[in-house]
């Protein structure tokens, strides 16, 4: 498997080193918790409310973290919704249900994953760790301007630049192992990992009940990767379809 920005090292001298992996609670971050911890590293995983209103995804991020055996996981409330602009922090704003279209859909959150890697570099400051994980995905990414791999690479050369650990010589390196992967690849993957997919949300709109629309591009892309590797979704949706 290829990784970005030249590959990446789970041990320093035969020792386990630290890495902060961002965990959402959906399909792809919680495979990606789970690659992360089987290559290694001693695992801090951090979730944000940042007032998204697909939020049972954050009961989804605690009981996956404590599947994996985390050595920490914080979840960070930021109300984004606070500024507006997207459908997934505004009521006022519909979920799109009419397939996936083309261009920035309205469900993008304005700059929510350079807050959210500016969050984990924080942390990973802090902790002395040096390696920042996020399960961003440039295949199935349906336009999101900061799903691509240039962010990534911009991400990390601004880490190393307005860090006092960066300035000094300790080098972040942000990886995205997930980026070049269709849902179905990384759903395959973390079925050999052993990732209860039952246990992940992914769905823009989830009802009360915490199930899936079924029509969403979240949704669709989802399904599609479990119906490729021939399986039924484990995840709930509203009239038992997944």
């Amino acid at each position: 498997m290829a990784w970005p920005n030249g590959g990446w090292r789970s041990s320093l001298g035969g020792q386990a080193i630290r890495a902060v992996v961002l965990l959402s609670g959906g399909l792809d971050s919680a495979t990606l918790l789970r690659l992360v911890g089987s290559s290694g590293y001693t695992v801090y995983a951090l979730s944000v409310d940042y007032g998204q209103r697909h939020r049972e995804e954050l009961g989804c991020a605690v009981r996956l973290a404590h599947e994996a055996g985390v050595a920490d996981h914080v979840t960070l409330s930021l109300d984004l919704a606070r500024f507006g602009g997207s459908a997934l922090t505004s009521a006022a704003i519909p979920v799109p249900k009419n397939g996936l279209a083309t261009g920035i859909p309205v469900t993008y959150v304005p700059a929510r994953n350079t807050v959210l890697l500016s969050l984990a570099l924080g942390w990973a400051e802090a902790l002395g760790a040096r390696d920042l994980f996020i399960g961003v995905n440039a295949v199935d990414y349906s336009g999101y301007p900061d799903c691509r791999p240039a962010f990534i690479e911009s991400f990390q050369r601004l880490a190393n630049l307005a860090t006092r650990a960066g300035v000094e010589g300790g080098e972040f390196r942000v990886h995205a192992p997930l980026l070049a992967m269709s849902k179905a690849e990384i759903i395959r993957t973390g079925l050999r990992l052993g990732v209860d997919y039952g246990l992940t949300r992914s769905c823009y709109d989830l009802d009360a009940e915490g199930r899936g629309c079924g029509i969403c591009d979240a949704c669709r892309l989802r399904l599609a990767g479990f119906a490729e590797n021939g399986m039924r979704d484990p995840a709930p949706y509203r009239g038992g379809g997944g």
